[in-house]
């Protein structure tokens, strides 16, 4: 995949759902080594500044506890970005 570096971790499906439903019901997830950043309500895409450049994440849409919420996950930062989709 062009621009991915060595060393790079990838996050599937069931680790984003249980990172999102983690930081739903407020379950500390203190050394786990990845941020979690709420994002505006609503957001299906969000871009990350670093430096002069943005980087575009797709948000994909996890059900918790009967509401829904768009997130997404960034490699280069290693944060998820949580959006409330109400």
């Amino acid at each position: 995949m062009p621009g991915k570096k060595e060393g790079d971790k990838d996050m599937d499906s069931k680790q984003m759902l249980t990172i999102v439903e983690q930081y739903c019901r407020k379950v500390d997830r203190a050394g786990e080594g990845i941020q979690v950043t709420r994002v505006a309500d609503h957001k299906t895409m969000f871009v990350e500044q670093s430096g002069n450049s943005g980087r575009m994440i797709t948000l994909s849409e996890f059900k918790v506890d009967g509401a829904s919420y768009w997130a997404g996950y960034s490699s280069r930062s290693q944060t998820v970005y949580i959006s409330l989709a109400v």
